[in-house]
């Protein structure tokens, strides 16, 4: 299995230097993608529903205090680790999400149910913070239904 840090290499090595709030929402809805696509995750690092929307934690902190991220600054992953069939989703996730704005991407998160029921799981309001994991179930039944 690939790690975020060969999916978010990956995204920015075809994207070039991305937000970093926007290299996380396509790292997560790559995730979401593969589930439905594929039947599997396409990494195993927890994602979870932030009050910003679902952050991978392990990637944050990859490019935490960083506005805007490049290939060459991130550290870790290789983009070659992804398999033919998880560039093909990553790919098609590129060409639906990519040209939207970190925002856009930001406020599309906030609308879907998997973000909405783990911070509802949770007990927390639209402002607070919240470290509650975004469940895979939720996101393949979620967006399987698209």
């Amino acid at each position: 299995m690939a790690t975020v840090f060969d999916v978010a290499k990956y995204i920015l090595e075809k994207q070039g230097p991305l937000p970093t709030l926007k290299l996380q929402k396509l790292v997560y809805y790559s995730q979401a993608w593969s589930l439905v696509w594929d039947g599997k995750p396409l990494f195993g690092e927890e994602i979870q529903a932030w009050r910003g929307g679902p952050v991978i934690p392990e990637l944050y902190r990859a490019h935490r205090g960083a506005f805007e991220i490049s290939a060459a600054l991130l550290d870790r992953g290789d983009a070659t680790a992804l398999t033919q069939e998880q560039t093909e989703t990553v790919d098609a996730v590129l060409r639906f999400y990519g040209a939207m704005a970190p925002w856009q991407l930001s406020n599309l998160t906030h609308q879907e149910d998997p973000w909405l029921k783990a911070r509802e799981r949770a007990g927390v309001g639209p402002g607070e913070n919240s470290i509650v994991k975004i469940s895979d179930t939720d996101m393949a039944e979620y967006y399987s239904n698209l």
